[in-house]
């Protein structure tokens, strides 16, 4: 099922429902740039588990308006509102790039109602005291995010201006694709079909605090990451392993930025584990 809903500010969400009223409920975060469909993958790991998927286009984002501006922080919000309109109170999360960012940052922002966190390959806040930021980050992560950093106008030009960002895939990120993670075209096509607004805002979003802090996250969290990832370098994961007090974190020495979600099922049943 997919709905659109209405923000708190007017704007709007779409949301999308795999539905059983039965089941845990496990909201999707999703990276940069996809729109928000939860990971098919995933989904026989999940029948299996008794796991419901959740999960939203981020604003700018398949059928979600951008709203220039928002941050990590604003997770909080979405969620809170695909929650409530699908009359869910409590549920896990889950993500993977920048959606383990947003996946931390909902977390830390609804207490009472996370009851589990997954992040896989995901940032840790650009603030992070005694993190080097960018140690071991691609050259063309570098250059998107540092133009980021410049503002919203040098951004936008920095992606109008025709640039191709190099990945740098692993020969493990290569054979992900091969198993079933083909996937991402899927969900990768609509988005850059949008235009570039839903990633401007998201990469600006990564350089700017999230307005709040992993520390405050009182739910059992699961960290995810690949040794050879060079789009998140796995110092992220490291540090936000010894920030977050009930962190766990399975560091894959060869693995890498899409590989790391061959580990997906394991991860759901981690949450199936933690969330009961």
């Amino acid at each position: 099922m997919e709905i659109d809903l209405t923000l708190p500010d007017g704007g709007r969400l779409h949301a999308y429902d795999t539905g059983g009223d039965d089941r845990l409920a496990v909201l999707w975060h999703h990276g940069t740039p996809n729109i928000g469909a939860p990971p098919k993958p995933l989904f026989a790991a999940a029948d299996r588990l008794g796991i419901r998927w959740i999960g939203y286009d981020r604003p700018g984002y398949g059928g979600s308006p951008r709203t220039p501006g928002r941050t990590v922080g604003d997770a909080g919000t979405w969620a809170t509102t695909v929650a409530d309109a699908l009359g869910i109170e409590r549920f896990a999360v889950m993500g993977h790039s920048g959606g383990g960012s947003h996946a931390l940052a909902t977390a830390a922002l609804l207490p009472d109602r996370v009851l589990a966190a997954v992040s896989a390959a995901g940032l840790a806040p650009p603030d992070a005291e005694g993190l080097d930021w960018w140690a071991g980050m691609g050259d063309s992560g570098v250059a998107a995010l540092t133009a980021a950093r410049e503002g919203l106008a040098v951004k936008e030009a920095f992606e109008a201006s025709g640039v191709e960002y190099d990945h740098q895939f692993t020969p493990a990120d290569f054979a992900a694709f091969e198993s079933g993670w083909s996937w991402f075209s899927e969900v990768v096509g609509p988005a850059e079909a949008g235009g570039p607004g839903g990633q401007v805002d998201d990469d600006i979003a990564y350089v700017t605090p999230w307005g709040c802090d992993p520390a405050q996250i009182t739910a059992p969290v699961l960290l995810v990451h690949g040794g050879r990832d060079i789009v998140v370098p796995s110092g992220h994961a490291q540090w936000l392993a010894k920030r977050i007090p009930r962190a766990e974190l399975r560091l894959d020495p060869d693995g890498a930025h899409i590989s790391v979600m061959t580990s997906g099922a394991a991860a759901l049943e981690w949450i199936r584990s933690a969330a009961s």
